[in-house]
Order: structure tokens, then C-alpha cells, then sequence
């Protein structure tokens, strides 16, 4: 915050560190390991435990509440819900009201709240162009207040929030929850709507590519801010917990490091899983903007292809093996043939068996009517797909790998939007045991 600072706010620390319970509650948002509003009802429970905090307040803003039998929905668009302690005359809807017209709007916060968190330690003391954010938290016996917007780039998602009666300083761990946990949510809620906007896209089979290449990079750019915000609270508490060495008690200080580094280090992981999205949808963007078609010599692109995934399948165990004839060409864009086989040789590795193999051969073919085409058909000696896993194989963000194995579950639905950019379309061939062969067909040059 600004070193001068309003008599009516608190200043708190941009390290300040959150608890342990806002670490790990944090931890279970970003892996989806707990639906949002569990989350919040877990939020809810634990910050009414401190006396200081009266209510606990959401608004959405994007995403409509799955039980919408608890939750006010103001206007078109807005649901909100809070959480008050027994007795509490702290409230963001006086009277329970369900008008849009009677919730807070506090302008002057609502602003502020944009660009970081706000904490007021006493109404009373806001500055005069506050003054309707004062006469709203009156109306609503709230003196002083914590809030945090759920803020994208230009995507508003939401706000959180707690209030007292009371005036006084607000705990900095709290403070620090609000700010990790709102980070938390807005990066989930930031995913769940690139996947809902990119499977629309996708089964809407839209071949603009312009405005498949606007949306993967507007979709890429929204996601990084609340990713970096996540990422840069986690790597600033592996920081705090080294620092602290020698400086507790020993036995204090061994649990401390351990709680923290085993927290963050599963946050740092969300994030790098976030982030593995964000450089999928980006790469592809620029694939999908590159228009410069041309004969790509097939051997080439795949000797290419196997010289970047030799390590990988070394360290898996796995052998790749190339026959392709040397003269033979497709009409695409250089890239784009590398990028569609980087995603099928890669998975045809991450999804083997210790000791198996990927094949990659390629053939002429000829189209519907009569027009020369190259398939390239990568054949793996995995488990092979069910039927149902076949239906849903090509879908954005589906994964079947086991345990252990990364990914975004974006590769194929990307690369098959890069193969039909040039023309060209993705299948597969598999079954339960056997192993299989995913394949992609270009056009190839005239005969």
C-alpha cells in the first residue's frame, strides 16, 4: 500500500503470512481437490472462530452458484452470500432484502479493492468523498471491514470480504488468508471459464482463425495475472520459512519449515499446472496466426520430433522408431506439423509401458476425391482406450493418464485445431490391451 495512508485504513505488509489452514485451503482451490463454495463454507467456519470477525461476505459475479437456494441474487448478475455469527447485527443485505438496490456498493472502497486489498480499521474515519461507503456500512452496522476483489485482468469475478461492528485493527494473518485465498479462487474460477469459453469454441467447430487466435491469447494473458499472484505468495513463504532458521525453537521451527514447505510446494505445482495451460494456449495462438504454408518434408519434421522427446523416453524406457520415406511431403506450415507429432510422439511416451515402443510411420493416401494426402500414424504399446475414453479422447481437458503422468489435457484438442488449420484432421485406433495408433492426415503437394 501507499506509505500515506488514510486515518480510516490499516496498512499490512504485502509479506504478511497467512496460516497454515489458509495455505492448505488454498492448496485444495487450485488443485480442485474442493468445490468453491466447500471452500468458502470451510472459509466460513474457521474466520467466524475469530472474535474479531462478525460476517463473512461473497458476491459472484461470473459463475452462478450451484445451490442457489442460500444465496441472494442481486440484479441479472450477482449472487451474493454471507455468513454471520449468531447474535451478529453485521450484514451486507439490511433486513434480508433481495433487491440489488439495498445491497453495499461503497464506491469509493469498491475502487480501491481493484488494485489491492482494503482493510478498514474504522468508518468512521473515511474521507469525505467516502462518505456514501459510510452511510452504506452504517446502515449495515459495519464499522470496519476487510475486502478483496476478484479481479482478472478486465474479468470481474467477485469479491470477499468480513466485517465487524467493532473498530480496531484487523489481524495480519487474516488479512493475509483473504489475499491468498482470493488469489486461490480467482485463478480457479479464471480456469473453469477458459475451459467453458475453449470446449464452446471447440464443439462449435469454429474455423476463424482469427478468432481462434484472439481468444487463446486473450484466454493466455487473463490467466497469468492470478496465477503470478499465487505463485509469488507461495515462493515469498518458501523464503519466510528459510529465513526463520535458527531463530524459534528448534522443535517449533523444524514444524513450522516442514508445514510451510510442504504447502507451498503443492501450491508452486498448481501453479506450474496453471501455467502449463497458459504456454499451451499461447504456443497455439501463434501456431494458428501462421499462415505461411508450404511442403514440409515429413522425415524431417518427425527425425525432429524424436531428437526433442529422446530424453523423456529414454528415462520412461520406452524406444522410438522412424520409418518414413525420405521424398515424402505434406502441404502445411513447418511448425504446426512439428507441434501436432510433438503432442502425439509425447503422449505416445508419457502413456507406454516400461519397455514399449512408438512407431512412426507415414503413407500416401488419397482424399474423398481424389486428392493426394500423407497419413501419419504414431503407434504406442500402451493399455489402449475404451470406447468411452475413444468418445471423449479429442474434448479439451480430459485426461486418462495414471498417477504421476503431467499434463494439461489440452494437447490433442489443440493439435487437432492445428491440423484442420491446414487442412487436415486427427484419428485414432485403439482398444482395451492392444495399444494405439493416433494419426494425422494432410493435404500433400500435387502429384
Amino acid at each position: 500500500m501507499s506509505s500515506t495512508m488514510e486515518p480510516a485504513l490499516q496498512e499490512v505488509a504485502e509479506d504478511a503470512r497467512p496460516s497454515a489452514f489458509g495455505v492448505r485451503l488454498a492448496q485444495q482451490v487450485l488443485l480442485a481437490e474442493t468445490e468453491l463454495v466447500a471452500a468458502l463454507e470451510q472459509l466460513a467456519e474457521v474466520v467466524l472462530e475469530d472474535p474479531r470477525v462478525e460476517v463473512l461476505a461473497v458476491a459472484l459475479t461470473t459463475f452462478s452458484p450451484t445451490d442457489p437456494e442460500q444465496w441472494f441474487h442481486l440484479g441479472e448478475r450477482a449472487w451474493l452470500r454471507q455468513w454471520q455469527r449468531p447474535g451478529a447485527r453485521c450484514t451486507v443485505l439490511p433486513g434480508g432484502a433481495r433487491d440489488a438496490q439495498d445491497a453495499l456498493t461503497m464506491p469509493w472502497l469498491s475502487q480501491r479493492s481493484r488494485r489491492e486489498a482494503v482493510v478498514v480499521r474504522d468508518a468512521e474515519l473515511l474521507p469525505p468523498e467516502a462518505a456514501q461507503d459510510a452511510r452504506e456500512m452504517a446502515r449495515c452496522h459495519v464499522r470496519a471491514t476487510v475486502s478483496t476483489a476478484m479481479l482478472s485482468g478486465g474479468s470481474m469475478f467477485g469479491s470477499l470480504s468480513v466485517g465487524s461492528e467493532q473498530p480496531g485493527d484487523w489481524s495480519e494473518t487474516l488479512v493475509a488468508d483473504l489475499r491468498l485465498l482470493s488469489a486461490a479462487f480467482t485463478a480457479r474460477m479464471a480456469v473453469q471459464a477458459a475451459e467453458r469459453s475453449l470446449a464452446d469454441a471447440i464443439v462449435r467447430g469454429d474455423q476463424a482463425s482469427a478468432v481462434q487466435q484472439q481468444f487463446f491469447a486473450a484466454t493466455g494473458h487473463e490467466l497469468r495475472t492470478p496465477i503470478s499472484a499465487v505463485l509469488g505468495y507461495a515462493e515469498v513463504l518458501q523464503n519466510d520459512a528459510e529465513d526463520l532458521e535458527g531463530v524459534l525453537d528448534p522443535e517449533q521451527l523444524a514444524e513450522f519449515v516442514t508445514q510451510v514447505r510442504k504447502d507451498t510446494g503443492v501450491i508452486v505445482s498448481a501453479g506450474e499446472q496453471l501455467l502449463a495451460i497458459v504456454e499451451d494456449l499461447l504456443s497455439t495462438a501463434r501456431l494458428l496466426g501462421d499462415g505461411s504454408r508450404g511442403p514440409v518434408v515429413v522425415s524431417e519434421a518427425v527425425q525432429d520430433v524424436a531428437h526433442w522427446v529422446r530424453t523423456p523416453a529414454a528415462t520412461a524406457g520406452v524406444e522410438v522408431t522412424c520409418a518414413i520415406e525420405p521424398d515424402l511431403a505434406v502441404e502445411a506450415t513447418a511448425s504446426g506439423v512439428r507441434q501436432v507429432l510433438t503432442n502425439l510422439v509425447g503422449n505416445a511416451v508419457a502413456h507406454n509401458r516400461p519397455g514399449g515402443t512408438v512407431t512412426v510411420t507415414a503413407a500416401r493416401t488419397r482424399g474423398e476425391a481424389g486428392e493426394p494426402r500423407v497419413r501419419i500414424s504414431v503407434k504406442d504399446t500402451g493399455p489402449g482406450l475404451t470406447q468411452r475414453q475413444l468418445d471423449q479422447v479429442f474434448e479439451p481437458f480430459v485426461r486418462f493418464a495414471e498417477a504421476g503422468v503431467r499434463g494439461t489435457g489440452l494437447g490433442l484438442s489443440l493439435a487437432r485445431s492445428v491440423a484442420e488449420r491446414d487442412g487436415g484432421w486427427l484419428g485414432v485406433d485403439s482398444r482395451p490391451g492392444e495399444g494405439s495408433t493416433f494419426w494425422v492426415d494432410l493435404p500433400a503437394p500435387p502429384d
